[in-house]
């Protein structure tokens, strides 16, 4: 073979190849592609637990630094065939408190045998941080404690709810509940004062009839003198 075919042949092998890597390339722009998104912390414990996308959510008003409640989003899998009970999680030294999906207080979260719980999720049970001081956009010591697996140190992002994030952020209904307690109790201090003055005039109002009865036999004789006397003048 010459030369020239040699130099021909290799020309055609690096073009074949430079059109195998646009290919490529093109293929990685594709709609799949493009929903990729950046990893979240993960972290696992034994061959049977994973948890995946930690993430703690404060609310959007909160600065770094200030402290405040905050709710951490997790989703636990669990291969094993028995069940796994969450004992505590703890964010940057502060212990979460766990309720189920109706807000009733719970002692662990159990993730069942060949299963998922996405906690911080709709109908989920929940991991709530009443007074966490985090820096958001940053990572949080985090320590999950599971009843037969043992404990896990791994971090969790700190980021406020909003975008992504803006249904798992900390309820705050604290503020209209304070609201609505206040106007219960001053509707409740309102009928006390009402029922109160209403008792008091009533109880005043019963002694002024005979007050008033005495008044008028009373103001009898001053009435006869003054007609006696109207009639004497006359």
């Amino acid at each position: 073979m010459s030369r020239s075919l040699r130099r021909g042949g290799s020309a055609a092998i690096v073009l074949a190849f430079a059109a195998v890597s646009l290919t490529a390339c093109a293929a990685g722009t594709s709609s799949a592609t493009l929903q990729v998104r950046p990893n979240l912390p993960a972290a696992s414990i034994g061959t049977d637990l994973k948890l995946n996308g930690i993430v703690v959510v404060v609310n959007p008003t909160q600065t770094s630094g200030e402290a405040g409640p905050a709710n951490l989003t997790v989703n636990i899998s669990n291969t094993g065939s028995a069940p796994e009970t969450l004992q505590s999680v703890t964010v940057g030294g502060t212990t979460a408190t766990f309720q189920d999906a109706n807000g009733r207080a719970l002692p662990g979260i159990v993730i069942p045998p060949l299963g998922a719980v996405a906690i911080g999720g709709v109908n989920e049970p929940s991991a709530r941080l009443a007074n966490a001081t985090l820096t958001i956009g940053g990572f949080s010591p985090t320590t999950f404690a599971f009843s037969s697996a043992g404990k896990v140190d791994t971090t969790a992002l700190v980021a406020p709810a909003v975008g992504p994030y803006a249904e798992f952020g900390p309820s705050t209904p604290s503020a209209s509940g304070s609201a609505s307690a206040s106007g219960s109790a001053s509707a409740s201090a309102s009928a006390s004062a009402s029922a109160s003055t209403s008792a008091s005039a009533s109880a005043s109002g019963s002694p002024s009839a005979p007050a008033s009865a005495t008044g008028s036999a009373s103001g009898t004789p001053s009435g006869t003198a003054s007609a006696s006397a109207s009639a004497s003048a006359h």
